[in-house]
């Protein structure tokens, strides 16, 4: 089976006719992927809650998280300017392509009712951003019980320079999206 990386590597072959690309470096790659998830309220209250969640994202990503702080205070959410809202992973080179393979082709097999991703989650930047309501979807995480299952966004991030480039690219690399 080929891998993300060797397909990335073919792109240039792939889409330099139906985008006029005249040099290799003209056509997208993946720069980074970023894991990340909000602690929610809960947190709060129980501090074991983000340990769980930052251990759960470093067994998921092979990296610690960091953690990502409130940017203002906001008095009806009871949060104050720096208060842990949540966790987040850069991921890069090997990291990065190992794990883009993993979601692909193990994870996202595995969440309930799936019938591909959707195109309209690519932005105008060429950055594609993937939701996943159940963090269990991943075989590190799938043993263990039920009660403190959290989602997690995972965002693409490409050297695309417009919407349309950027959802060839995906395609390219054979990410299943709705017909």
């Amino acid at each position: 089976m080929i891998g993300i990386k060797e397909k990335e590597q073919k792109t240039f072959e792939a889409l330099k006719e139906q985008f006029g690309y005249t040099n290799k470096l003209a056509a997208p790659k993946i720069i980074k992927v970023v894991v990340s998830s909000g602690t929610g309220k809960a947190s709060r209250t129980d501090k074991k809650r983000n340990d769980f969640i930052a251990g759960r994202l470093t067994k998921i990503t092979g990296q610690k998280p960091m953690p990502r702080g409130a940017k203002k205070s906001i008095a009806s959410f009871k949060v104050r300017e720096g208060d842990s809202v949540g966790f987040a992973v850069n991921l890069h080179g090997g990291r990065m392509y190992g794990f883009l393979d993993k979601v692909l082709n193990i994870a996202l097999p595995r969440t309930r009712d799936f019938r591909g991703l959707s195109p309209s989650a690519v932005d105008d930047m060429g950055n594609y951003t993937i939701g996943i309501k159940e963090h269990i979807v991943f075989p590190e995480t799938s043993d263990e019980e039920l009660k403190d299952v959290f989602g997690l966004a995972i965002t693409i991030v490409t050297t695309a320079k417009t919407k349309k480039e950027a959802l060839a690219f995906f395609e390219h690399l054979g990410f299943p999206f709705k017909k």
